[in-house]
């Protein structure tokens, strides 16, 4: 869901707890959980193959697919295409059945060391009753995208405990930034601090990229969420992990504020924000004011739902759809430190 109603322009970027792993929001258990908590990938080296996959919303034209394959080519990394990156049916890159297939090709593909998604879109959420979870835990790969691709991170963490990347897509705009960005990720496997940049620019403060504390802490959790949308859209399913003593993590994109509002409330009454250690707003890229009467803002609904919770929390991350954004593991032990605005990864997220 690079964008829920229209093709949204490139995005450019800017041991591990898993607690209750298996059980749902109301205790049931699930019956599909065939990983282990702390399921990692193996890092990468210069050489190896980058899987191309669109498990979303349709790429409407080839050069977006060249370019793409020429970033990673560039970065020192061999790629192979999925086999139907080029399908449509309606808005969506393919058959259901048809992007099921590639996930699971990419993953049993011994070949393949890490699938990158193409872009977002719409349609993931529908993949996620027939993907063969005891096949992806068998084989844990990196795994990396955002927004509607956020319904694959967290079923995968739901269902096999693997460890997946909230980042830049294919399509995202590859700056040096987000090219080093990436190879420290995957490459050196480093445990890193998140943080804002901090370029003031001619200005005499920093105006751009700031973060607001909503309430001021230090606190070590699981992170954990996505786009804020996709991740309510799972509520009530198998395919969304516990959030119990999780740091979670929400970003927005073209929607006003009556429906954030009601998906804060979704997040409340589902019991989620209620077992949360701590909570990061990242950013509600061309997010609008609610029409008729008025509206509410994000400052009065981070003052109605997560200040009452004294827990750690900030708003302002640079997360969602905007560039340079974080590369951020799903799944890993963190610490974060809402007055600073930072994001430490405790571990390496990787195995060397």
């Amino acid at each position: 869901m690079m964008k829920k109603r229209a093709f949204i322009k490139s995005i450019a970027l800017g041991g591990l707890s898993i607690p209750m792993l298996g059980m749902t929001q109301s205790g049931k258990d699930q019956t599909e959980l065939f990983g282990q908590a702390a399921l990692l990938a193996t890092k990468l080296k210069l050489g190896d193959t980058i899987g191309l996959i669109t498990p979303a919303g349709v790429l409407d034209d080839e050069e977006s697919i060249r370019i793409a394959g020429e970033v990673f080519t560039t970065l020192g990394f061999n790629i192979k295409e999925g086999k139907h990156i080029r399908s449509r049916y309606g808005n969506l890159a393919g058959t259901d059945q048809e992007r099921i297939a590639d996930i699971h090709d990419m993953f049993a593909d011994k070949s393949v060391n890490a699938i990158v998604c193409i872009r977002g879109g719409s349609g993931t959420s529908r993949l996620l009753d027939r993907l063969d979870y005891k096949l992806i835990a068998s084989n844990p790969k990196i795994l990396l995208g955002y927004s509607d691709i956020t319904a694959l991170i967290l079923a995968l963490y739901a269902k096999t405990g693997l460890v997946t990347f909230h980042g830049a897509v294919g399509i995202s705009t590859w700056t040096k930034k987000l090219a080093e960005a990436f190879n420290a990720q995957f490459v050196a496997n480093k445990p890193s601090i998140f943080e804002n940049p901090k370029s003031k620019g001619d200005n005499l403060v920093q105006t751009k990229d700031r973060i607001a504390t909503i309430h001021p802490g230090i606190v070590e959790g699981t992170l954990l969420g996505g786009n804020m949308t996709v991740l309510t859209g799972l509520c009530g399913s198998s395919y969304l992990p516990s959030f119990k003593d999780a740091i979670l993590f929400i970003e927005e994109v073209d929607e006003d504020m009556e429906r954030v509002d009601r998906m804060f409330c979704q997040l409340k009454n589902a019991g989620i924000l209620g077992i949360i250690k701590g909570f990061i707003f990242g950013k509600c890229t061309d997010c609008k004011p609610s029409g008729g009467y008025g509206s509410v803002t994000l400052d009065q609904l981070f003052n109605d739902y997560i200040k009452p919770l004294k827990i750690p929390a900030y708003t302002g991350a640079v997360i969602g759809h905007i560039a340079e954004q974080f590369i951020l593991p799903v799944g890993a032990k963190v610490r974060i430190d809402a007055s600073q605005g930072t994001i430490a990864l405790m571990e390496p997220a990787l195995k060397d």
